[in-house]
């Protein structure tokens, strides 16, 4: 069953917009932005189940240097 999440990420102080570029060129990142508020930046994510979006966030958005935290949000 496919899988859209949106990730909540703290940068690091400077280092959002460049986290925000490199997410954007990820495959399975559909949307990223940075924003106001208590977090830097948020993506949405998309994968074909719940693995693959786990797979995402663990091996290749928390890979991104300046990201300190994230916090995934499943869609139900």
């Amino acid at each position: 069953m496919a899988t859209k999440a949106y990730i909540l990420l703290k940068t690091k102080v400077g280092s959002s917009r460049a986290v925000v570029d490199q997410l954007r060129g990820m495959e399975g990142v559909v949307e990223a932005d940075a924003v106001t508020g208590d977090y830097d930046a948020i993506a949405v994510v998309n994968g074909p189940d719940l693995n693959a979006v786990g797979d995402l966030v663990h091996n290749h958005i928390h890979a991104i240097d300046g990201i300190d935290r994230t916090m995934t949000c499943i869609s139900v």
